[in-house]
């Protein structure tokens, strides 16, 4: 038995969103395929058909922007039949849009990712973050594991022993270009070879990840909201830039998927550990 987690980025362009973040979501072997199918079921629930084309992907920056709620608000909530029919006649006729398919496809697209998230509960999930509170504090060393994906994969790996060793982690990132692929795949060997907790975490984690496309993966596609959201919304400790109100409801169904433990570290004392940590 294995956990698949998929890993993806938000916030690295430093622009766009408040806080850079690596986010990673669990999903149980047993349950990624029927998950995925009822993915699939509620993409064509709300939209009539498959939205991915050669011209549209499912991205969290562009179903979550300021422009969508703006849209979706315009009119009264349309009910599911019409707004199903009016949002794939948007998709379909993008040349003869009208005011209602416009809403009718921005509400499509909130309660797409409303009932995405609401899926990851029922098929079990859990999500792991590292949120990045100043960017300029990570090391600029191409042989290092920068201390975001070493946090995010002590997590995992706390998850994981929690399980008394019945379950491997398998780790899937996005695909990035070639070179930055081999960096990481090189410094991920490096720290599960070469140093003692790289050692210990590798019993539990496979040091080696798949590459997949993201506008191919549905596991991908899920963990790209995640990390979205976690960087407009998530607030803790030293996070305190403005946040996205209109994002807040779908931060409280994402907060229940943390994991939380307990470890004894250096001096014997337990601390309590929680799946997103701010690094």
């Amino acid at each position: 038995m294995a956990y698949f987690m998929f890993i993806d980025e938000s916030g690295q362009d430093h622009h766009d969103s408040p806080y850079e973040v690596l986010a990673g979501i669990a999903i149980l072997d047993d349950d990624l395929w029927t998950m995925i199918k009822a993915v699939h079921d509620l993409e064509m629930k709300c939209f009539g058909r498959k939205y991915r084309d050669t011209r549209n992907e499912i991205k969290a920056k562009k179903f979550l922007k300021r422009k969508t709620f703006r849209l979706a608000n315009q009119m009264s909530t349309i009910p599911l039949e019409s707004r199903t029919m009016l949002a794939k006649s948007a998709l379909d006729n993008g040349e003869q849009v009208t005011k209602e398919s416009l809403t009718a496809l921005a509400q499509a697209k909130l309660d797409y990712v409303t009932q995405l998230l609401e899926l990851c509960h029922q098929f079990r999930c859990k999500v792991f973050a590292s949120i990045v509170h100043d960017h300029t504090t990570l090391p600029d060393e191409d042989h290092m594991l920068r201390k975001d994906y070493v946090y995010l994969f002590e997590r995992f790996y706390y998850f994981l022993e929690d399980k008394h060793d019945e379950h491997q982690g398998i780790v899937v990132f996005d695909e990035l270009d070639k070179s930055a692929s081999h960096l990481v795949l090189d410094q991920m060997e490096k720290y599960f070879k070469r140093t003692r907790k790289g050692r210990t975490r590798s019993s539990l984690i496979i040091p080696e990840p798949f590459f997949v496309h993201s506008d191919l993966t549905t596991g991908i596609q899920i963990v790209d909201f995640m990390a979205y959201i976690l960087s407009w919304n998530f607030r803790s400790g030293k996070l305190d830039k403005t946040c996205r109100r209109e994002l807040d409801s779908f931060l409280n169904i994402i907060k229940p998927l943390r994991y939380r433990t307990f470890r004894e570290i250096n001096d014997g004392e337990e601390y309590e550990i929680w799946s997103i940590s701010v690094v």
